[in-house]
């Protein structure tokens, strides 16, 4: 046996067959609270999870052993990363498996608005038939500014390649990208010229609350605003205002600020009247944290970090 693995939260079973094939013995503990964890954590030598448990020095120090964390999916803010490499413990995620399907899902929330196919739906279905009332615009001939060109936004860029729009794109940490699908551009030409705005970054220090009154008041021309990577990057607040006052037109939002830590539903806590006024809006597109939550990511999900923990436990 080459060690014990601990999974902590469900993902696709192909992750346990990858491991268990390899020799590592799997135990589950879906809905074990953290307080029955302890005194097991120190016979695990990786551990598979989704955000169910923040992880951070303290909790490394109730698992010596531990050599690996595999998180199924992108985001790695539950995650020290600092505390992990001091330890040695290599974290791994597996972008590459839902970088499709968020690619896909903000092209479909962005098609939706434009074409108010929501509440063209809800109309026919009631018995309306109201034509010039839907009338939609077209994504032909825009602009779209992309924030954040790893593996969601290039996919995103990848996914606007047959609509004859423009793309372009702006990373603060890439010197170059390819530019295949998006040309490379400064923040100020991405103020300048976006009819459309996506951002796709990871969430930290750094980026909490990227989108706020400074930001969308940058803008040379009205936008329309997409986010499918963490709410809490939207001041909600903010983004309301610029609706108001009509610098933003429309916005596509598969996260929301209030969502919990678990990134399971909403933290009624603190429903604001910003909140209110996104789900009560007829600009408004929204989604429960599902842009990576297809039939096919959550298999690419898991194959991914088992072929990357098997490269380096092999």
């Amino acid at each position: 046996m080459k060690g014990k693995v601990i999974f902590i939260d469900s993902v696709h079973p192909i992750l346990e067959d990858q491991l268990t094939q390899a020799g590592f013995h799997i135990d589950r503990h879906f809905k074990t609270p953290l307080s029955e964890l302890v005194p097991i954590l120190p016979e695990y030598i990786g551990l598979i999870i989704r955000s169910r448990i923040p992880m951070d020095a303290a909790f490394f120090d109730l698992a010596p052993n531990l050599r690996f964390i595999a998180r199924s999916g992108s985001g790695l803010e539950n995650i020290d990363l600092t505390a992990a490499a001091e330890r040695g413990i290599v974290v791994y995620s597996s972008p590459e498996g839902n970088k499709d399907a968020v690619g896909e899902h903000a092209i479909a929330m962005l098609l939706a608005l434009f074409n108010k196919i929501i509440q063209a739906d809800a109309q026919v279905r009631q018995g309306q038939w109201l034509r010039e009332e839907n009338r939609g615009i077209e994504l032909t001939g825009k602009t779209v500014g992309i924030i954040g060109y790893g593996h969601m936004g290039s996919s995103f860029a990848k996914k606007l390649s047959g609509f004859d729009c423009e793309v372009i794109a702006y990373d603060k940490y890439l010197s170059s990208f390819p530019t295949a699908f998006a040309r490379q551009v400064s923040l100020e030409e991405l103020f300048e010229k976006s009819d459309i705005v996506s951002i796709h970054l990871p969430l930290g220090e750094e980026t909490k609350y990227y989108a706020d009154r400074v930001f969308f008041n940058s803008f040379k021309k009205p936008i329309y605003f997409i986010n499918t990577s963490r709410g809490q990057q939207v001041n909600t607040e903010d983004l309301v205002t610029a609706m108001q006052e009509n610098k933003v037109l429309g916005a596509c939002l598969d996260v929301l600020e209030f969502e919990k830590k678990s990134l399971e539903g909403l933290d009624l806590s603190t429903f604001p009247v910003a909140l209110q006024y996104l789900m009560t809006s007829n600009r408004t597109i929204l989604s429960p944290h599902v842009a990576g939550w297809t039939v096919e990511s959550y298999i690419k999900l898991s194959s991914v970090l088992g072929e990357k923990i098997l490269k380096d436990f092999s």
